[in-house]
């Protein structure tokens, strides 16, 4: 039997959609049956079924992801787009998560005699083939189509939070779906405050560039200029506060052995200083990028040095004032937070369960806020309109100089491109927390997508947006 005749008969309306896109009728294959087979065990919301066939038809178990169901929830499973390749014992094909616009290249090969065990299941990320590109919308059909979807994401309880799409500073879209409180049964609204993770680290990045356009700091000046008794006397005389702000200065993270140790002691900024101090650069400052928590640990002391204040009451009084956040703190956690979200994984656990307590009690220049949808559309409005920094200072920390795996990095700041939509902005994420805010150049829209559950939730619904968005 081939792919096509054995996904009909196993889903035919999962049949239509797969294989009106292939090109030319499938042949009968013994990699082609075993294909079929494990997308529709995949596929079906019978986990222990599944993992059945993995047992009755692998020669070698496959990879840790696709025996994961945290993995297949975040996939949403696959969809068979086209067929590249089908021999006896090799098929490659064009597959797209459910969840997601995300294409990807599969492989699969099989033992050359019967039973044709699986031996090789292989998934390979790639940009989306111009022969699927993404339908550009309208806001009325943009909003159908988020609606749609996220209806069906909140119904099989795979999106819980808040979504907001503006245009030209004005919401055409704004919902919040699912539980803040599982347990007491309340609902997520718009004024639902959520964790932020590592969303914060905007409000650090236009506090210094506030204070660079002051001529209060430098972007070139060393580390050592401000902090003057740092630990290691030799890192802060070499990294410099842009290299901080665009994750090339080589200072590390926070997380591991030392921080779970630690974690109940870390109060204040000082505190990771003393921890993290001594700590030699991992690379020469600038010349590569790497992913810093501790790196914007280190900007918000220096906030604290030259601001004369502390950090969370220093972005309180040049951020969130200015631009009317009202429902904003860089403070305490979710638990001490007024109509804020409870935070829930699935991490480890087959149901969502409350975040285990892994962070410690503050917030930091890092991360650890919490916002409103709305708060977030205000502080874009702000940025956009120059109330946080004049135009040139605005251009200067939001333009991309550094390629990353995702995209380009800015200062505090990262820039990427969707089916033709700029956008810059910074996400957030850890166990039960997931946001992003993505403003979009050019077309003025700002997307703002807040989760209580596990990532990539919000991040999925972002990408959803930007990639249909119409063109600048």
């Amino acid at each position: 039997m081939n792919i096509a005749r054995l996904v009909q008969t196993v889903c035919p309306v999962f049949f239509m959609s797969v294989f009106s896109t292939a090109q030319g009728p499938a042949t009968e294959s013994p990699s082609g049956t075993q294909l079929a087979g494990w997308l529709a065990a995949y596929d079906s919301t019978n986990w222990d079924a599944y993992l059945k066939f993995l047992q009755a038809n692998f020669a070698v178990p496959p990879g840790r992801g696709f025996q994961d169901p945290a993995f297949r929830d975040r996939t949403g499973g696959y969809d068979l787009k086209k067929l590249e390749l089908e021999t006896p014992t090799k098929v490659t094909g064009l597959i797209q998560e459910r969840a997601t616009d995300g294409f990807a290249r599969l492989t699969l090969e099989v033992e050359p005699e019967e039973p044709h065990r699986i031996l090789t299941l292989a998934v390979n990320l790639i940009e989306r083939p111009a022969e699927f590109a993404l339908p550009h919308m309208s806001d009325r059909q943009l909003v159908a189509a988020l609606r749609k979807r996220l209806d069906n994401e909140a119904a099989t309880d795979r999106f819980s939070g808040a979504v907001l799409v503006a245009n030209q500073g004005q919401p055409i879209f704004a919902q919040a779906y699912g539980l803040a409180d599982r347990e007491h049964n309340i609902a997520n609204t718009l004024q639902t405050r959520f964790s932020l993770a590592s969303m914060n680290k905007m409000f650090t990045a236009v506090a210094i560039m506030q204070l660079v356009q002051a001529g209060k700091l430098g972007l070139d000046d060393s580390l050592g200029k401000y902090l003057t008794d740092y630990p290691n006397q030799e890192l802060a005389a070499r990294v410099t506060i842009g290299e901080l702000l665009i994750n090339t200065g080589g200072t590390g993270d926070i997380w591991g052995p030392e921080f779970d140790r630690h974690r109940l002691e870390l109060h204040t900024l000082q505190d990771y200083i003393d921890l993290y101090g001594k700590r030699a650069p991992r690379f020469e400052p600038g010349s590569r990028w790497e992913y810093s928590n501790y790196g914007f640990i280190l900007l918000g002391a220096v906030i604290e040095k030259v601001g004369r204040d502390s950090y969370s009451s220093y972005v309180r009084e040049h951020v969130f004032l200015p631009s009317g956040m009202t429902s904003t703190g860089s403070g305490m956690q979710d638990k001490a937070i007024v109509n804020g979200s409870i935070n829930y994984t699935k991490m480890g656990a087959p149901r969502w369960i409350p975040s285990p307590d892994t962070l410690t009690g503050n917030g930091t220049s890092a991360g650890g806020g919490y916002s409103t949808a709305g708060d977030l559309l205000l502080f874009a409005n702000a940025l956009r309109e120059n109330k946080l920094l004049n135009a040139h200072y605005t251009k200067l920390m939001t333009a991309g100089r550094v390629i990353t795996p995702f995209g380009l990095e800015a200062y505090g700041f990262g820039v990427q491109t969707i089916n033709g939509s700029e956008c810059f902005g910074h996400n957030g994420s850890s166990p039960g927390v997931n946001g992003d805010l993505e403003m979009c150049l050019g077309s003025r829209y700002t997307v703002v997508a807040l989760a209580n559950v596990d990532p990539p939730a919000a991040e999925q619904v972002s990408e959803f947006i930007i990639g249909r968005l119409p063109p600048a």
